[in-house]
């Protein structure tokens, strides 16, 4: 495809109106050219074959993938309608039947493991999303609020089990918290009773 844009002098991300009109002034130059005598005839009627091919082959490429982009375009609104309702499962069909995994789709895919709790799951693929469109600052925003959200909900975790809410062993018995020192008061006292029974059953 780049060696039809070197017929015009131009690069492939040229303009529509710059490709229209360099393609609208050769065209010109050759239908005029190729009515000379000799080999300058043979040659513009050759340059004007080839402006036409690579001109329409152009065309025809750019055509195509503005319609791919507008299918993604629809079927990443539609993930975001799923999205909204809770469907789950079927923005996750919709995006598994992505051949080209860009930006967006990582973003996405993000959101629905964040609607899913699984929240460093998500994390790494808005971290994708950010490495393919560091531009972005939607992705960007996105990532510093889920980040800030992990790092609360560890800190909370560690609150609750440290202040003995969370109950795993940390139970109380008669106001005296489990854990800590008491585990060390309790030990020593189970053990000073096992040396007295020992004691007793030797005196006998």
């Amino acid at each position: 495809m780049n060696d039809n844009y070197k017929v015009f002098g131009l690069s492939e991300d040229c303009s529509d109106e710059e490709l229209d009109a360099k393609y609208g002034e050769l065209k010109a130059k050759y239908s005029e050219e190729r009515f000379l005598e000799g080999e300058a005839g043979n040659e513009a009627a050759k340059k004007l074959t080839e402006i036409e091919t690579a001109y329409a082959d152009i065309k025809a490429a750019r055509a195509e993938k503005s319609e791919r982009t507008e299918d993604k375009t629809e079927l990443y609104a539609a993930i975001e309608k799923d999205l909204s309702e809770g469907k789950l499962n079927d923005a996750q069909q919709k995006l598994d039947s992505f051949n080209e995994r860009g930006a967006e789709w990582h973003y996405l895919q993000a959101a629905v493991f964040y609607k899913k709790n699984w929240s460093n799951e998500s994390k790494k693929q808005l971290e994708i999303a950010m490495q393919v469109d560091p531009a972005n600052e939607k992705y960007k925003n996105a990532y510093e609020k889920l980040v800030k959200k992990i790092d609360a909900d560890s800190d909370k975790r560690f609150s609750s089990y440290t202040t003995g809410d969370d109950r795993r062993g940390y139970e109380t018995e008669g106001g005296r918290q489990m854990g800590g020192n008491y585990c060390l008061e309790w030990c020593c006292e189970m053990a000073i009773c096992n040396m007295l029974l020992n004691c007793c059953c030797n005196c006998r």
